[in-house]
């Protein structure tokens, strides 16, 4: 799932998976941090879920994908769109 929080010039994306989805540790890898596992790892929330608040700039797109340990990718069903083996976000 994703929330967002827009402003004039960026927008806070948070990405948002369920504990247990999966049981391992996550990451949300994309254009916006070079495709480098680990940069942005989602943590516990306290409604139980998993988390990452990445700010990126109003008005761009930008693909992404979660990556779990054991090189383990997968999509977001949420995204704004899919664009092959990506997902995609508007700002």
């Amino acid at each position: 799932m994703l929330e967002r929080a827009v402003r004039k010039d960026r927008a806070k994306v948070t990405f948002v998976l369920p504990a247990d989805t999966p049981a391992a540790e996550v990451s949300v890898v994309g254009d916006f941090n070079d495709w480098c596992p680990g940069v942005h790892p989602l943590t516990l929330r306290k409604d139980g879920n998993r988390a990452v608040t990445v700010e990126l700039p109003t008005g761009s797109n930008h693909s992404f994908r979660y990556l779990a340990a054991g090189d383990y990718w997968f999509n977001d069903d949420t995204a704004d769109e899919q664009d092959g083996p990506n997902s995609r976000i508007r700002t």
